[in-house]
């Protein structure tokens, strides 16, 4: 099941409609501008009446500056934890490799108002190496879970570090 979280951007919320659709697997969302956390606890609990096993939740994200957003984001962990003890599972940060060094500002900031158990790096068929992996790794102890290669469904790769140090050189 596919969560729109990102109740603010209408984009956000088309694109993963787009996913949805092409997966064929269900997708909840509210109305726009609506309490992000209340339409995960709606999803969380659609979930579990389903006996649905996965639940994909995709937040607004990029905004580490914005401290209301951060703050919503401990809100929809907290959430998630009352309908379903042990959520979330996993928190993944997902960063475009063409970022730099912000990267390293947005994953301590993530990081520090709801912990995050893994990155996933985006745009790797472009020109960037994502070397701010490294620093991530290093300082935070994150590691990089996923790659994206591409546009199309199958192109999230399992991230593999020998892939990724021999690309480099």
């Amino acid at each position: 099941l596919l969560v729109a979280g990102d109740t603010f951007r209408a984009a956000a919320v088309e694109q993963l409609a787009i996913w949805a659709k092409q997966l064929d697997i269900g997708l909840v969302r509210g109305k726009m501008g609506s309490d992000p956390s209340a339409v995960i606890f709606d999803a969380l609990t659609a979930a579990k009446a389903r006996s649905v096993d996965i639940v994909i939740i995709d937040t607004a994200g990029r905004l580490q500056s914005k401290t209301d957003l951060m703050h919503e984001l401990e809100k929809i962990r907290r959430v998630s934890g009352k309908v379903i003890p042990e959520a979330p599972h996993e928190t993944f940060l997902v960063i475009d490799a063409t970022i730099g060094q912000n990267g390293l500002d947005q994953a301590r900031i993530f990081h520090s108002f709801t912990p995050l158990s893994g990155l996933i790096l985006t745009k790797w068929d472009s020109t960037a190496k994502g070397g701010v992996i490294l620093p991530i790794h290093h300082e935070l102890k994150i590691p990089v879970a996923y790659i994206g290669v591409g546009e199309k469904i199958d192109d999230l790769k399992p991230f593999d570090v020998e892939t990724f140090v021999n690309s480099l050189f």
